[in-house]
């Protein structure tokens, strides 16, 4: 699809090059030919009709003379963010309803001339870097469907890297919209907290919530900047702009951290990030070594410090009345903050600002800090199988910004070798928003990027995870039935305390009977592999009575298939569960 900016739109439009109406029909057939593709990226969208109409009336505006910085843009929003007249999900059907009035920024957004298409998907309330714990689907890469899109602004980010809109709106916390932007090539701002109005966006962490936007540039990112840029006194976290603030003269500063503070990059990121280094260095930056172990330190507050208690603030009702309406793994954070006391609050603020004492010490030698945007990218099934740990790896250099209120953004630094993006941060004290901006400008027209890899448009299917607890397990005798199927292994972790264990009787192979018990039952080891669709169906039609295959809960709130049993597989079984897993009864009973 072809890329067409918020410039250009707004300018073709104000000078009647094409109508906004123009514009307007030419979204709504690129809209329709990607549902093709990731129907996923979206939860729901304005109706053609109403997008058609809403663009005669920009058209009317620009010929009654009035002057507007995006008429005609279209706009994709995430849903938790409330556009009127449209549900707001959050990606939780029971939790959704429909809004009286827009968040401020989208009312900021109609009136410089832009238009709203439709609500796009993301991680459950906002929960996760992933963009995989969502009901409604899990939208992949722009560029290789295989691997994840980043959340929790997944749709948001999806929509604008393949051309459907030019601009739209996330969220962050975490890096919410930035890990999106870096692995779909595109420029992620994050503004400083109060910058942009939070009034009308569902809340996640209500202090730290920052309203964020997707673009194709930083030129694009900072004229949406100059739109939103606006105090709101009906937001009680909205700030008013500083009287003075830092400007870009020639040279700058930017800080890189110690080379053994970047130990999780693996080879191809770390080309990517020494390219980008030297890229600013031709930008006219100077590099500057920089400790950034306090800034690390902090990040771990975020979900291992009293802030997970402010998500379970703003699901407490929802999570009191209908827990499992709530996606497992985002129910299983969010009921953890229940836990949490005043006290591990103020211990929590008194580490955190121990720890922005250290970030402004930072900068009165640089005047912005380099850093990956992620560490690494992982497959949907990857994160399926293991959506905890791999989700926190995610966040490790995007964690600690908007705790320390600092104002950030994503800029593309490349492709990997499998065609997903690679993004480079740049961070800055509060309310250097525009500094960041026009670095980032200097960046782009300093880099050499290599072409932008085809969209992924093929009509594959990720693969699906299968859990297997007994003879199937490596090494047993009938795991050929799973490598003759080249099936990938996953990983090896337990399922959730929930299950009991058989020896089943009279089995020409020895194989154990896994059985959902709820309260009472242990966690149980297992592998977890990950067969093509075509795969597992055939291995499906082998499988023999009284097992089969259904749903079998991780530890870690994950749903996969895998082996369950019939009643009857009970009849002359011995109960192994102390054991804990097959290997283990087996070890036992050989000993």
């Amino acid at each position: 699809m072809t890329h067409t900016s918020v410039r250009k739109t707004a300018s073709d439009v104000s000078s009647g090059l094409r109508t906004a109406e123009q514009v307007a029909a030419e979204t709504l057939e690129r809209l329709s030919a990607y549902d093709a593709v990731q129907p996923e990226a979206w939860i729901s969208r304005v109706p053609a009709t109403d997008v058609i109409a809403r663009a005669r009336k920009v058209d009317e505006r620009v010929a009654a003379g009035e002057s507007m910085p995006l008429a005609g843009v279209p706009v994709a929003v995430k849903d938790n963010i409330d556009v009127a007249g449209i549900d707001t999900t959050a990606a939780c059907p029971a939790f959704s309803h429909r809004p009286g009035s827009s968040a401020h920024v989208i009312d900021l957004l109609v009136a410089a001339g832009a238009i709203v298409v439709g609500k796009t998907n993301l991680d459950q309330f906002a929960t996760g870097l992933s963009g995989t714990r969502s009901p409604y689907g899990i939208p992949g890469c722009v560029f290789n469907r295989e691997y994840i899109s980043g959340g929790s602004s997944s749709g948001s980010a999806v929509v604008v890297a393949a051309g459907v809109v030019p601009l739209a709106l996330g969220s962050d916390t975490a890096g919410s919209g930035r890990v999106p932007a870096a692995f779909n090539s595109l420029v992620g701002l994050k503004p400083t907290r109060g910058r942009w109005s939070s009034r009308g966006l569902l809340p996640a962490c209500r202090t730290l919530d920052c309203i964020t936007s997707f673009t194709k540039d930083a030129a694009d990112a900072a004229l949406v900047d100059q739109v939103l840029t606006d105090f709101d006194p009906r937001d009680p976290y909205s700030r008013r702009l500083p009287s003075s603030v830092r400007t870009l003269d020639g040279k700058f500063r930017f800080g890189v951290p110690l080379p053994h503070q970047l130990p999780d990059l693996p080879t191809e990121e770390s080309a990517l990030f020494r390219a980008a280094v030297q890229t600013l260095q031709a930008a006219g930056g100077t590099a500057v070594n920089v400790d950034i172990s306090p800034l690390l330190e902090a990040a771990q507050l975020l979900y291992g410090g009293p802030w997970v208690a402010e998500r379970t603030a703003a699901l407490e009702t929802l999570l009191d009345s209908n827990p499992n309406a709530i996606h497992p793994v985002v129910r299983a954070i969010v009921q953890s903050g229940k836990s949490l006391s005043a006290v591990a609050a103020f211990r929590g603020f008194y580490a955190l600002q121990g720890f922005a004492r250290a970030a402004e010490e930072l900068w009165e030698n640089i005047d912005t800090l380099v850093l990956p945007t992620t560490p690494t990218i992982y497959r949907r099934t990857e994160l399926l199988a293991e959506p905890v740990t791999l989700n926190a790896n995610l966040g490790r250099y995007t964690n600690f910004v908007n705790l320390l209120d600092m104002s950030a953004l994503s800029l593309p630094a490349g492709f990997r070798a499998n065609g997903t993006g690679v993004g480079v941060s740049l961070i800055a004290p509060a309310w250097d928003d525009a500094l960041l901006l026009k670095i980032a400008a200097r960046y782009e027209q300093a880099a050499t990027f290599p072409a932008r890899p085809e969209l992924d448009v093929s009509t594959r299917t990720s693969g699906v995870l299968l859990a297997v607890v007994g003879a199937h397990l490596a090494g047993m005798p009938l795991h050929w039935q799973l490598s003759s199927r080249d099936a990938r292994l996953v990983s090896r972790t337990r399922t959730a305390p929930v299950y009991r264990l058989y020896a089943m009787s009279q089995q020409e192979t020895p194989k154990p009977a896994l059985l959902h018990c709820g309260p009472g039952g242990s966690a149980i080891e297992l592998e977890v592999y990950e067969l093509s669709t075509t795969a597992f169906g055939s291995f499906v039609a082998e499988v023999p009575a009284p097992l089969a295959i259904g749903s079998v809960t991780l530890e870690n709130g994950a749903i996969v298939r895998g082996f369950v049993a019939e009643p009857r597989a009970l009849d002359g079984a011995i109960d192994i569960t102390a054991h804990g897993g097959w290997r283990a009864y087996l070890a036992q009973r050989s000993s």
